[in-house]
């Protein structure tokens, strides 16, 4: 490692609902519904040096096998629905990075991790909804991994293990989803929803918590025994970008960046690093 490389965090984030921080929320909810959430997001990049890339495992993007961007500038894949007209004509031209693609794909075959290039697909929502906040000038390369649709854990773990290198590298590995994300439940709402989302926010802030690798990632990869973990991810798609920055994250401890009840559910953010 470069003596003038500073090695990088690892970062859970929350994205929050479609494009929540470009529309008025006002008539689903109370307007400021988003604004705590957004208000962090705008000010993440203040609390880590500038990286040089970003790879981003994002809760939207599922393959069979490990998949990697590879497009040198991605368009937007607007994979929300029912939302504002001017929500689908966003722009976030920030570019990727074929050589990081590669190296991505490298650390993969290293570590057995079967995977394959994309070149085709653009960045989700779970991506450029929260890095226009991020980053608003969309000058940093973003470079998107797939989750694998087997939704096994200990394979996620596995995948931010391998991905580990790149934090010594100048390269920001991001994990995009929802500490809580039971949507049919959120738009019931009740005091269930709150009691159930606190008892497994809880859980995440005690296990993130957790310095020792084997340690922590053995509770995460049997996340569905924590307390009401089913009520909070009927699907677990939103919270295995956790589990991957946790496989990135070595036998450093996290520790919880943002907390706030959004739309009735605790919802939280965690850094490592």
């Amino acid at each position: 490692m470069s003596a003038s490389v500073t090695k990088m965090p690892v970062i859970y984030l929350s994205h929050g609902g479609g494009p929540c921080f470009f529309m008025d929320w006002s008539p689903i909810g109370p307007a400021d519904t988003w604004n705590s959430m957004a208000d962090w997001l705008k000010n993440l990049n203040r609390t880590f040096p500038t990286p040089k890339a970003v790879v981003v495992i994002s809760a939207h993007w599922e393959e069979d096998e490990v998949t990697v961007m590879s497009e040198k500038n991605p368009s937007l894949l607007f994979d929300y629905d029912g939302f504002p007209k001017h929500t689908y004509e966003l722009e976030y031209p920030a570019p990727g990075s074929p050589t990081v693609a590669t190296r991505v794909s490298e650390l993969l075959r290293l570590a057995y991790i079967n995977s394959k290039i994309e070149t085709k697909r653009g960045f989700d929502h779970g991506v450029f909804v929260p890095f226009k906040l991020i980053y608003p000038e969309a000058n940093i390369p973003i470079v998107q991994v797939s989750l694998k649709k087997n939704m096994n854990p200990v394979d996620h773990i596995a995948l931010g293990q391998a991905l580990a290198p790149l934090r010594d590298e100048g390269v920001l590995i991001v994990g995009s989803g929802m500490s809580y994300h039971n949507l049919r439940d959120l738009f019931q709402g009740g005091n269930a929803v709150l009691q159930n989302s606190k008892l497994f926010d809880q859980w995440l802030f005690e296990t993130a918590s957790l310095g020792d690798f084997d340690v922590r990632n053995s509770r995460f990869a049997h996340w569905e025994t924590a307390p009401a973990a089913r009520h909070a991810h009927p699907r677990e798609e939103h919270l295995l970008p956790l589990l991957v920055v946790s496989g990135a994250a070595g036998n450093e401890s996290g520790r919880r960046v943002f907390n706030d009840v959004v739309m009735g559910a605790a919802t939280s953010a965690f850094q490592f690093g």
